[in-house]
């Protein structure tokens, strides 16, 4: 392990998805010393050589620097992806909150960073080939989640510039899924109108075709391996992180056992602005407009630099997905509490 990695790790967001996942691999690195996960609820879980403290990144109470004092590396992970009709609170935890956790870095004196940036950073690209981590990083600005998430890399852009002392690592992951996720993701995106149960194949014939929804999925646990990869070794900058195939309705049909039937985009976003307008989804109508518009990722440089490849397909990804939503699993954390399905 080089003296940049270190020992000491803070964890922002440690309870949720890629939070988990990240401690447990950590807390199972005999290199690691010890772990500090910050969340705003303490866990019933308590992985090796971890310590938790309870800390909510949207209060401006929130003393960082003394949670960041000693430190070696922050992972930054913290992100409050609801409530979506109301962008001001989302606005609160995610933008200013991580504007505090750059600056705590900074007066702490901690050597590296590693924050959670997103494919959704990226301005509209191309779906028929990939594009590298050159690619311009202005997000679509209609939707919260990208809009924040490319305010951060400005942010980031000046931070780098003013503290060329520290390392900063950004990460860009695709979506991300796991089977302890599985309820998580019901409720960020599906709500309490989708049940588990209705998940199953044989309750979906036929499954809509939207023109440009092409996307990436990544493993959880592939993506928290880049992040040790990345706190274990000099790189610094932006990493694309996403599995093979890109999921499209073709892909999820032939999994699905459905046959694809087209739908235009506009009939799609009506439905889903309708739904969002009446409170019966979580997902707005801006992020679907984001997500047709995402470009594919070329994760040639994480391969290369980081030694980082992925040990779950795509498709057995959403399949893991597909499981856990149809038996409402979860873990022992608030963000990722199941619920049994029905």
């Amino acid at each position: 392990m080089s003296s940049a990695a270190g020992s000491r790790i803070v964890v922002t967001g440690a309870t949720g998805n890629v939070g988990t996942s990240v401690v447990r691999l950590l807390s199972e690195d005999p290199g690691t010393e010890s772990v500090r996960g910050l969340a705003r609820r303490i866990p019933d879980w308590s992985p090796p050589r971890t310590e938790w403290s309870a800390v909510d990144l949207a209060s401006e109470r929130a003393d960082l620097v003394e949670e960041f004092a000693g430190a070696d590396a922050v992972v930054h992970l913290a992100w409050a992806f609801q409530p979506t009709h109301d962008p001001a609170t989302t606005w609160r935890t995610n933008v200013l909150g991580s504007l505090r956790v750059f600056d705590a870095v900074a007066e702490a004196g901690v050597p590296t960073l590693v924050h959670a940036s997103s494919v959704g950073a990226y301005s509209p690209g191309p779906k028929d080939h990939a594009v590298d981590e050159s690619w311009p990083t202005h997000g679509w600005p209609d939707a919260a989640y990208c809009r924040e998430k490319a305010y951060l890399e400005r942010a980031l852009d000046t931070f780098e510039r003013d503290r060329p002392e520290v390392r900063v690592v950004r990460m860009r992951p695709a979506f991300l899924f796991k089977r302890e996720s599985a309820s998580e993701q019901r409720r960020i995106f599906g709500g309490k109108f989708l049940p588990g149960p209705l998940t199953r194949p044989e309750l979906l014939p036929f499954l809509p075709d939207v023109p440009g929804l092409r996307v990436q999925a990544l493993h959880t646990d592939d993506a928290a391996k880049a992040y040790v990869l990345a706190l274990r070794s000099d790189a610094r900058g932006a990493f694309n992180l996403a599995a093979e195939p890109p999921v499209d309705a073709e892909l999820l049909a032939e999994m699905l056992g459905s046959r694809p039937v087209r739908l235009p985009r506009a009939a799609a976003r009506s439905a889903i602005a309708a739904a969002w307008g009446l409170h019966l989804l979580p997902a707005s109508p801006h992020l679907f407009d984001a997500v047709l518009r995402l470009p594919l990722m070329d994760c040639t440089r994480a391969r290369a630099e980081l030694g980082w490849h992925p040990e779950h397909t795509a498709s057995e990804v959403l399949e893991e997905l597909l499981q856990g939503l149809q038996r409402g699993e979860g873990a022992a954390t608030e963000p990722l509490r199941g619920r049994k399905a029905s």
